[in-house]
């Protein structure tokens, strides 16, 4: 072959070699510039050579402004002990894997990043710098921190239940010496637990309606024609959920014995309303003892006097939780008064100890209601 031929065919290797490596490096650019991890390079002094776009996105400098500045200005101070160790390791050729650990951003707020570290070679193989991949892990970290808040609380809660069901438990004990009795007594509270518990599940934690809350515990007794409800739309927390549930559900069960929802002309009333407890300057006024707002709630029930169904006079597990249970965990006060044909249950409570703070609680206050509305 004539040596121009030769020389020819060098050149047009070479051209190829040319355009196959600029393609190569076109394609990485790209690659590197597309990625939603930020990827960094810095030479063996930390100073940064090159920055993409999603560095740009984590850490909010632009490419002018970091290239040629020190990746120390991403290092809180006390981690910068982090670099030292970095460049030592890359001098010596090791590849750091994925750790986790926290950088600043420009407009000083610090972020949780899972860093990637590798050495760079030139072309003769000589580490000459070092590439970071750093992927933004600040949801998964806030993610975790939420599963660790809500298993401490739903740990909590479960001893709190557990506490609840140990205390239903003896003190129905006390006052039942039939064990079909027992059983079935037990059954129901435990069941009333579960009610308030799934209308908090339903809410993901966030609270239950008052509304909401009366009509499933009051629901398993029927006649909800018979109920009337009157009251602001309120959304409770869990601790007013769980006490409150446990009243309505001992009010409900004695009413169905020996009151208005077992018989036919009976009449159940339930208000509440929302006030100062610096007001009241007559018989009828409710004043709290906060010195704040105070949540009121008013169980009326009336029908025709039966005697054979009158409740003794034995102060059973339902009145220790509407007497003293439910106030006291409420920071209130109640107040059981019964005669022929008649009970009223009134409870008194800082309104803080009841609701879900929220502006414009008593925007709908007055509204008398059915129950199944």
């Amino acid at each position: 072959m004539p040596m121009s031929e030769i020389v020819a065919a060098t050149a047009d290797i070479a051209t190829n070699k040319q355009k196959q490596d600029a393609t190569a490096d076109a394609r990485l650019a790209a690659i590197v510039d597309s990625s939603f991890d930020a990827i960094i390079s810095k030479d063996l002094n930390s100073i940064i050579t090159s920055w993409n776009l999603a560095a740009e996105r984590m850490f909010g400098y632009t490419a002018e402004e970091a290239i040629g500045q020190s990746i120390l200005m991403l290092i809180p101070d006390h981690l910068k002990s982090e670099e030292t160790e970095i460049i030592s390791r890359v001098r010596s050729g090791q590849r750091m894997a994925s750790y986790e650990t926290t950088r600043r951003r420009k407009d000083g707020a610090l972020i949780s990043v899972s860093l990637t570290v590798s050495p760079i070679r030139n072309a003769n193989g000589e580490i000459v710098g070092a590439s970071k991949i750093a992927r933004d892990i600040s949801a998964a970290k806030e993610s975790e921190r939420r599963i660790r808040l809500l298993m401490r609380e739903v740990n909590h809660r479960v001893k709190n239940q557990f506490a609840v069901i140990l205390s239903m438990v003896r003190e129905t004990s006390k006052r039942s010496s039939d064990p079909q009795e027992f059983e079935e007594l037990i059954r129901a509270r435990i069941m009333a637990l579960s009610r308030s518990h799934d209308l908090l599940v339903t809410s993901e934690w966030a609270g239950a309606s008052m509304f909401d809350l009366i009509q499933e515990h009051l629901k398993p007794f029927g006649r909800e024609e018979q109920i009337l409800l009157s009251g602001p739309v309120l959304t409770l927390q869990s601790n007013a959920v769980q006490n409150l549930g446990m009243a309505f559900h001992e009010l409900g069960t004695n009413s169905a014995k020996y009151g208005a929802l077992g018989s036919e002309d009976g009449k159940v009333e339930i208000s509440w309303t929302i006030g100062s407890s610096t007001q009241g300057s007559g018989p009828q006024d409710w004043v709290g003892a906060s010195g704040g707002r105070d949540f009121q709630l008013l169980w009326t029930e009336t029908s025709t006097p039966r005697p054979e169904r009158e409740e003794s006079a034995r102060k059973g597990f339902g009145t220790v939780v509407l007497q003293r249970v439910a106030p006291q965990s409420l920071g209130g006060s109640a107040q059981l008064e019964r005669s022929p044909g008649r009970l009223s249950w009134r409870l008194s409570a800082p309104l803080a100890s009841i609701i879900v703070p929220q502006a414009g609680v008593e925007a709908d206050g007055g509204a008398a209601l059915g129950f199944g509305i």
